[in-house]
């Protein structure tokens, strides 16, 4: 009779609550949110996400998933907007060895920022930061994910440190056979002394191996020479201008030939710019699928030296002592500018300015424009996390929509990799990386500075915890500044 009893019993509570019997576990349940569909910019509003691990296992209507799902925890979501994870495509670390633990310390900035994912673009630590890849992956430490090229590809005796330096074709074979053994993310090649037709070779070979490159084009070549050799991201807008130039083969040519030294080269491909050149060059870049990283907010940075010292920045306190330092080179160069070169270097940014113009272009003709910063040692009071949403900024001043900037940084560097799969979206099935914000970004830019939550591969930090990982930076730099001081 008792048995008979409970199997009634149970009956009728599961027809009385069908809804309430089928709910099923997760971790998270993010609930009345409005989404941002950036791909198709517009947003939904009154949505629910469900995260278990480090997956978004569904998405949909706020009143049906609460009657579907519990999770361990609930993140109240109503009246804020919903972004998959911000990436910055490049970044760098360095300074050599002693400067190891001050740019570890960069990590959470990142995360604190928004930023899910980063792409190291080198800097003489590679080692270090393949580790850190790896680190991260498995849980060992804490940080954004971390792309990176290990160490650069350049020729013998260059300006920058931690290279894979090649002479010829043999070490060129020899620097990509590294590369693969450390399994890079991609390859980046610069120029400071590596020859032009190794440039053009390492970009062929890399592409025969299957590797994606990235790097700076050698004066002695045209754009369109690296675009034809392989390459897979152009870094830094000028190069982007620069293909725009009708009169580019023939300074290439006068630069490789001695005939003008590298000011002249510079100021010629800064004038002549002609629209219908620029168009057909970067319609070729989006038929080989070649992506452009501007990195607009460094430039700015450098071009004002002279009269923004940034002595008062409050992102200083974020920035060790020995990376701060990093940074004298040029700021000392700009205090003992003469007038002539301070106005040479502001007329190179008027000169910018014109550059950045062609960020509609690139649009319009379908390139995938990836938000870059080029944050990190050197270059000077280009501050990891925040430096991003400056970046953004200047997309939208110089053409950009805010939905085609919040692209830049939110699905353009994942379908780079290969990985629109997996990011870029919020959808079952996808990451959970997202960043909750006060406004909505598809009108204004600047409501991605508005950071309420960040969800990383899974796990929530709510503003509290945000603000405790900028406390803790700053703590370790307040002692690291002590200890300097002794």
């Amino acid at each position: 009779m008792k048995t008979t009893l409970c199997l009634a019993l149970s009956s009728l509570l599961a027809l009385a609550s069908p809804a309430l019997a089928a709910r099923q576990d997760a971790d998270v349940l993010v609930r009345h949110a409005t989404l941002v569909d950036v791909e198709h910019a517009r947003t939904l509003p009154g949505q629910a996400v469900v995260i278990r691990g480090a997956d978004i296992v569904a998405v949909g209507e706020d009143a049906t998933l609460a009657g579907q799902w519990r999770a361990r925890r609930t993140v109240d979501a109503r009246g804020r907007y919903l972004i998959p994870g911000l990436w910055d495509m490049h970044v760098h670390f360095g300074g050599g060895p002693a400067l190891v633990e001050e740019n570890k310390a960069l990590l959470p900035l990142y995360v604190a920022h928004g930023i899910t994912s980063v792409r190291d673009a080198s800097g003489d630590l590679p080692g270090q930061v393949l580790a850190w890849r790896a680190q991260i992956a498995n849980g060992q430490l804490f940080g954004p994910q971390l792309f990176t090229s290990g160490a650069k590809i350049e020729g013998i005796a260059p300006v920058w440190k931690g290279t894979l330096e090649a002479g010829d074709e043999a070490g060129v074979d020899a620097a990509l056979d590294r590369e693969q053994r450390d399994r890079v993310d991609f390859v980046k090649i610069t120029d400071s002394t590596l020859k032009p037709e190794l440039f053009l070779y390492a970009l062929s070979e890399a592409k025969k191996r299957g590797l994606r490159t990235s790097g700076h084009i050698p004066m002695a070549l045209t754009v369109g020479q690296a675009v034809d050799a392989g390459i897979s991201s152009i870094e830094h807008l000028d190069y982007a201008f620069q293909a725009g130039i009708p009169d580019e083969a023939a300074i290439a040519a006068d630069f490789a030939a001695g005939r003008i030294d590298r000011a002249e080269a510079s100021r010629r491909l800064h004038e002549g710019f002609d629209r219908a050149t620029a168009m057909a060059a970067y319609r070729r870049f989006a038929e080989r699928g070649v992506a452009v990283t501007p990195t607009l907010d460094g430039s700015r940075i450098l071009s004002f030296l002279d009269s923004e010292t940034h002595a008062d920045d409050p992102y200083l306190a974020y920035i060790g002592p020995g990376l701060r330092r990093t940074y004298a080179w040029r700021v000392e160069r700009a205090a003992s500018a003469t007038p002539e070169q301070i106005q040479a270097r502001h007329a190179r940014h008027a000169r910018h300015a014109r550059v950045a113009a062609v960020l509609p272009l690139l649009q319009e003709a379908g390139v995938r424009i990836m938000a870059g910063t080029d944050a990190g040692f050197l270059n000077s009071y280009n501050y990891p996390g925040i430096g991003l949403h400056n970046e953004l900024a200047l997309y939208v001043r110089h053409g950009l929509t805010p939905a085609q900037a919040l692209a830049t940084a939110t699905r353009n560097g994942p379908a780079w990799f290969g990985r629109l799969d997996r990011y870029g979206a919020i959808a079952a099935g996808r990451a959970a990386d997202l960043v909750l914000l006060e406004r909505n970004p598809l009108q204004d830019i600047g409501a991605t500075r508005g950071i309420d939550t960040v969800v990383m591969r899974g796990v929530v930090y709510d503003r509290a915890a945000l603000d405790a990982m900028l406390a803790g930076v700053r703590a370790r730099v307040a002692a690291w500044n002590a200890e300097a001081t002794r």
